[in-house]
């Protein structure tokens, strides 16, 4: 592993470097928020590609949806279709709300929101559950890279288990802090391109190696190459699988940070023109997740050299096992920095839009006194580090189950604000305090569901006059919040209408 750890460092340590000299590329003041936070709103189609791609496909993403195909089979395709449900709602709804916000000088989806309805509470909910819901997704990132490191051999005891993670996400604070979005939307371009590299690599050498798909394909289990059919009274996994695909992808665009890198685009028509290639990272996403049925059919599990890493990482260390077995040392040290780098730049820019939240929409608005902006933009430089420091403890304290089981939540919490953003820039028939009533409705019925399920999984078996009906609980309590807002609003308008507080008018919405 000595020529793989060479290139991997290589690769890693460029990169880092490259993130401290991204401060003066593009120019720009960084002690402005809107000039750190969001890049100075000036990426173009192809920048701002890299950057929501690398935003999204992330070095968990890269070893978990293997992994579940490695472990539950084709139910780990449900990513491919939820993320291209995905794009028709990025073409729809983001370039209006990148308008309005651009006008506006809004920097935050929850600054949108109350600038919208002049409500900093409902802003705040808003702005909390999207920290809330990041920082286990941040932690998560951590677990990718520690995955790769532990796949190089890189492991000791006690601290120096974690040093080369430690140093790796102290430098990634360090840059988060001096260049703001401009390292990781720099970054996203050598990440992308590794990672583009990697796949194509791996989907001709591995098949080639294993005797082609056909023989993959046949290694595996019957029973998980498909998914199960319903039985009488039921509609099975089937509702289960289409209802967690479409949840997912409503939800995918107003976390934080993919909020974040499309406020970052240069204009409307970027965002747009987005919403078109993007799909091609789903192309890339169907690729990887082969990679599980090509662990399976390698019997990677079942090797005496891999005991160690599956018992430290479940199958989560699937990929690394491959890659390992199946490439030149050389190479795996490319495609697990590829990996690595895939951690760093969701997570600085995770680390970005969490502390562009925290300074608009908590400090400013929450904390007596005048904020010079040169002072804001420091407030969220600092918070960005504390969001870093925030998930390595939070990794290295909490067992990796409450990591995952918060993620999963994550996405049950995020889908209740969909309300407040997507359907405020197309009506204004909603009032602030109903949509919050709403938020504070589908956060608790969803927590609670999620607890019902014991936290180990997103699919609530739901039982309507006879018929078993598996759903995401994101999504059934996406309906519940949306019924109470509907509800609650006409009454709440007709005593105390919150619509004179509208600082947008109809033309930014046309």
């Amino acid at each position: 592993m000595t020529a793989a750890i060479i290139v991997f460092t290589i690769l890693v340590v460029s990169v880092l470097a490259l993130g401290f000299f991204a401060a003066r590329w593009k120019g720009g003041d960084l002690n402005q928020l809107h000039e750190w936070g969001l890049g100075g709103r000036q990426f173009g189609t192809v920048l701002s590609w890299f950057l929501i791609g690398g935003d999204l496909y992330t070095a968990y993403t890269f070893i978990a949806v293997p992994a579940l195909m490695f472990g539950k089979g084709a139910l780990a395709f449900f990513a491919v279709p939820y993320t291209i449900v995905a794009y028709p709602i990025l073409y729809i709804v983001f370039p209006k709300l990148w308008r309005v916000c651009a006008k506006h000088g809004f920097v935050t989806a929850p600054e949108f929101v109350r600038g919208r309805y002049g409500n900093r509470w409902l802003a705040l909910a808003i702005g909390v559950t999207g920290i809330v819901a990041t920082m286990p997704y941040i932690a998560l990132q951590l677990i990718g890279m520690q995955t790769v490191i532990g796949g190089l051999g890189l492991t000791g005891t006690g601290l120096g288990a974690h040093l080369p993670l430690i140093i790796a996400f102290v430098v990634l604070a360090a840059f988060t802090f001096v260049s703001g979005l401009r390292a990781p939307a720099m970054i996203a371009v050598v990440k992308d391109s590794l990672i583009y590299l990697t796949i194509i690599v791996a989907i001709i050498v591995i098949p080639y190696e294993l005797g082609g798909f056909h023989a993959i394909f046949a290694k595996m289990s019957v029973k998980n190459l498909l998914l199960p059919a319903p039985g009488p009274g039921s509609s099975g996994i089937y509702s289960g699988y289409a209802t967690l695909a479409l949840g997912s992808a409503m939800a995918l665009f107003l976390y934080p940070h993919a909020t974040t890198g499309i406020l970052a685009a240069r204009s409307s028509e970027v965002v747009r023109r987005n919403a078109v290639i993007l799909p091609i990272y789903s192309f890339m996403l169907g690729l990887i997740t082969l990679l599980g049925a090509m662990a399976i059919a390698a019997g990677v599990a079942s090797m005496p050299q891999f005991a160690a890493g599956f018992k430290a990482f479940g199958p989560s260390f699937s990929v690394p096992a491959l890659l390992i077995h199946t490439l030149p040392g050389w190479f795996v040290g490319v495609a697990f920095a590829a990996i690595a780098i895939g951690a760093l730049v969701p997570a600085a820019i995770m680390a970005i839009a969490s502390a562009n939240i925290f300074t608009r929409d908590i400090w400013r608005q929450f904390v007596p006194g005048d904020l010079a902006d040169a002072t804001e933009a420091r407030v969220a430089k600092i918070f960005s580090i504390v969001m870093v420091i925030g998930a390595m403890l939070f990794i290295f304290g909490l067992p990796l189950k409450y990591a995952i089981q918060l993620q999963l939540l994550g996405g049950v919490w995020m889908i209740q604000i969909f309300p407040a953003i997507v359907f405020s820039l197309f009506t204004r028939f909603y009032n602030g305090w109903a949509l919050l009533i709403g938020w504070m409705v589908g956060i608790g019925l969803g927590t609670y569901l999620a607890a019902l399920n014991g936290f180990h999984g997103s699919i609530y078996a739901f039982h309507i006059f006879g018929f078993t009906f598996p759903c995401y609980i994101a999504l059934a309590t996406f309906v519940a919040n949306v019924a109470i807002a509907t509800v609650l609003s006409p009454l709440f308008e007709a005593g105390a209408s919150d619509r004179a507080r509208d600082v947008t008018v109809l033309s930014d919405y046309a």
